[in-house]
């Protein structure tokens, strides 16, 4: 009886795995633009007024959704704002907000935008200035005292610095607090020093270190 010699045959290698798509570069949106007003839209008398009174300071009329604003630039915000109170045809009486968005692909990465309601005339305005990371806006807490927290939080929560703010600190993060919340470039985890799944550990941690530095 013979040998049988022959070799079984090898087995097959292995499929190669397809190749990954080439990664995708998305690049961060550069904020929407402001609409301009459609053709067919009356521009108020006191914005009107705005532009013949402060040639130039006024960069830009926007107009959305029925609310008008105004784009200016940082030099010239509290000479807008001003006018707009003491103007009677305007009459901006109290400031009911100051917030702030952040587009980190622009320059100037932030809209800060202060809201005006007049009280006497119930219309009202939004005054908008741009800011990079590095550049402060003037403060209108002096020219409405409601602005005074409204600016903190905004602080507190885009790192936006107001120039002339009386109290300029934190409103809601702890004191020191790693960053600002609401920038589109903050850590969706957190600061990592500070990550930790349990509030009350956190608060130990931070009792122990004022207890560390008092002792």
């Amino acid at each position: 009886m013979g040998v049988d010699d022959t070799t079984p045959p090898a087995p097959a290698p292995p499929p190669k795995p397809a190749p990954k798509p080439a990664e995708q570069k998305v690049e961060a949106p550069p904020g929407p633009p402001d609409q301009a007003p459609p053709a067919d839209a009356v521009v108020p008398a006191y914005l009107a007024g705005l532009q013949q009174a402060l040639p130039g300071a006024v960069e830009q009329i926007s107009y959305w959704v029925g609310d008008w604003a105004v784009i200016v630039g940082r030099a010239r915000l509290l000479e807008v704002c001003r006018y707009l109170r003491d103007t009677p045809d305007a009459a901006f009486d109290f400031c009911s907000d100051v917030t702030a968005s952040d587009w980190p692909a622009r320059s100037a990465r932030f809209d800060v935008v202060i809201c005006l309601y007049s009280t006497i005339r119930r219309h009202r305005v939004r005054v908008k200035v741009r800011a990079s990371a590095d550049e402060a806006v003037p403060s209108v807490s002096g020219l409405w005292p409601a602005a005074n927290w409204l600016e903190r939080e905004v602080f507190d929560m885009f790192g936006i610095r107001f120039d002339g703010h009386p109290d300029l600190r934190r409103i809601l993060m702890p004191e020191e607090w790693q960053g600002h919340p609401q920038r589109k470039d903050y850590p969706l985890e957190g600061p990592g020093e500070l990550l930790l799944e349990d509030p009350l550990d956190w608060l130990r941690l931070r009792n122990a270190r004022r207890t560390a530095e008092i002792e």
